[in-house]
Parts: C-alpha cells; structure tokens; sequence
C-alpha cells in the first residue's frame, strides 16, 4: 500500500490530533503517503485534501481539536445541495471513491463516533477500503471499552460540578448541571461519581421526579442545605420523552437534544421550595488539552489502525476490550451505541454511597 487517506469526521474531541500525529509519522517510516481530509466527509464530497508530511504533524500531540477539521453535517449517502435555488439530495458515494481512486489512495483511516462510523460503512458499501479510530466524548461506541477524548471531557465535567459544589453551599441552592453525552449517561455517571454528585440522572434509568425532591429535603433537613446533581442531556423522566433543544435538518444527526437541566431545576423548585440554578456546561466538555490517558489511548488506537493497513487487514475498527488493543469488523460497530449496564460498578458504588438516580 503505497497511499493512505486520513479524516476527522463528527463532533471534536481532545486526541483526534494524537492520532492524526502517529499515523502519519509510521506510515511515512513505513514507505507510505498520507493524505489528510478537510473536515470529514465534507472534504471528501468536495475535493479538499492534502499531502500530511513528518513535519506537517509535528508537535500536534498536545493539541485540542484536529488540525485537518471536522463536520458533523454531511452523510456521504444524502448529502445536501443547492440547485438553483433548491436542496437535493444526492448519494455522492460512488463520487467520493472515485475520487480516491484518481487520487491513488488505496485505504482511509476514518476517526470518528457512531454516525461517523455509520458513514463509513455506507462507504465499504461501494468499495472503499476503511480502517476505523474511535473517538467520541460519549464513550458510546460499541464494541470498545473506552474511546479517546472521554477521560478530557469527564475531567472537564467533574472540575465543573466540583467548582459548582462551593457557590451551591454558600448559597443553599441547588445546582443543577447538564452535561453532554445523548442516549449514553457514561460522562455524566462517570463526572458526577468522580465528583461526588448528590444526584445523578442518566438517559438508562428513567427518573422519577418525586424521587429527586425528597432527595433535595432529606439533605435540606439534616444539616446539608445544598444538592448537586448532574444530568445526562439525554435523561428524562419515567414515562416521558427526552427534550429537544432544536432540529436541524441539514445535520447527518438532526436532534439536537438540551434543556433538559433547566426542566429539572424548574421542577424540583416547584416540589421542594428550595432556589435552584440550572448550568448548561456545553461545548466546553469538547475542548482543551487531551489528558495524558488520551493521548496515550489515540496513540495506540493510531498505530494498531497503520499495523491493520500495512498487513491489509481492511475494514475493521480499532478497540480496547479487557485492556488489550484489537480490532472488530466494522459491520459490527455501525449503527450501534453502548449504553451503561444497569448493574454497572460505578452504579452500585454510588448507590453504596446514598447518591440517588431519581429511582
């Protein structure tokens, strides 16, 4: 294999530079080329690409974000266009490796999440060689134990709700903050245990409302006049829906979910009496330095994703299971999210401890 393709597809992450770094630094040892596309599918749709050299990746480990760009809104098989005034929607897969074939690139490295890994498979479909990376603050992707750029964003959310602990007790509110993570709670369960949440409600276990309140008076009355709890964007109570802070029908993934913290601060209020804020902490669980456990994590999942290229071991996703490296057919991982087991252990150690899951 003489050329290989690189992408960045999907939301940010802290790491997706990590990987980026060794894949072209061990091809380039190993007497291949490598070509970084310009913000994911995107790029490919459009031609954008460029030649990725030693030099060009230099440096980049330490750095947030991805220096090739992402896009979370194109989908390779449905993509967008305006004709004279009007959206089509074209399947640009037979375009895309077309493309890679006049560009002489034999394989892709894609880096992404589930619907990142979805648009690879559609891609397989139509015979582009892929070897997948997994990443995605969610720590959704099925098949994998741990995905890179969660550990940074759980770090991230935990020093959030540990700064949030100190205005929560001066004030005697409770403080309620959402954080990312869709239909999987592993951010949210694994930042509020880390930080010792007083509630945690997660998309797995349906809350109860009433369950939260008397968890906010039983604290009031015995002498801890402040809760902290930490919700799961995609949380919603028994018997009711998740809320939807927008659809955007020009995104691969057009449900937005948010709001969901704000609802529940509205309504313990209304139940306990007590002043409650709402904090919606956002984009800022994507950003900044990787830890050291993801740079070493995208590290290892880069290099294993060469090692399946440079012995033609195509169309296979790179994972950690057990605490070993390996790799599962991508049919496997496509269109399939890992959620938390109920009987998860940082579930029953928190149990242990009295937090409540609004149950």
């Amino acid at each position: 294999m003489k050329r290989i393709g690189i992408l960045t597809a999907g939301g940010d992450c802290p790491g997706l530079n990590a990987v980026i770094r060794v894949v072209a630094k061990a091809a380039h040892q190993g007497g291949m080329e490598v070509i970084g596309i310009e913000d994911g599918y995107l790029g490919l749709v459009e031609g954008r690409m460029r030649p990725l050299r030693p030099d060009d990746v230099s440096g980049i480990l330490t750095h947030g974000g991805t220096i090739l760009g992402a896009c979370n809104k194109t989908n390779p098989a449905a993509h967008r266009v305006n004709v004279n005034g009007e959206v089509v929607v074209k399947d640009m897969r037979d375009d895309i490796v077309a493309r890679c074939r006049d560009m002489g690139i034999e394989a892709m490295v894609i880096i992404g999440g589930d619907g990142t890994m979805c648009g690879a498979a559609l891609l397989v479909e139509r015979g582009l060689k892929v070897v997948g990376v997994p990443k995605t603050i969610d720590n959704d992707l099925w098949a994998t134990d741990v995905t890179f750029g969660y550990d940074t964003a759980m770090t991230t959310a935990a020093e959030a709700l540990d700064k949030v602990h100190t205005t929560a007790s001066s004030h005697h509110r409770i403080m309620v903050v959402e954080l990312m993570g869709r239909y999987a709670g592993w951010l949210t369960l694994g930042a509020g245990v880390a930080s010792g949440a007083d509630v945690i409600l997660i998309p797995e276990i349906p809350f109860r409302m009433e369950a939260v309140a008397e968890k906010c008076v039983y604290r009031s009355k015995h002498g801890r006049r402040f809760t902290v709890i930490a919700v799961g964007e995609g949380a919603a109570p028994l018997g009711g829906k998740v809320v939807i802070d927008r659809v955007d029908e020009t995104s691969a993934e057009p449900i937005r979910l948010g709001g969901i913290g704000r609802f529940v601060a509205t309504e313990v209020e209304k139940l306990t009496g007590i002043e409650s804020r709402s904090i919606l902490l956002g984009h800022v669980q994507r950003g900044g330095v990787p830890t050291p456990h993801d740079r070493l994590l995208a590290t290892s999942f880069g290099h294993h994703a060469y090692e399946l290229l440079s012995t033609g071991w195509l169309d296979r996703v790179v994972v950690q299971r057990n605490g070993v490296i390996d790799s599962v057919p991508l049919e496997e991982v496509a269109g399939r999210t890992r959620t938390v087991p109920l009987d998860h252990p940082q579930i029953r150690a928190a149990l242990g401890i009295g937090t409540s899951f609004g149950q």
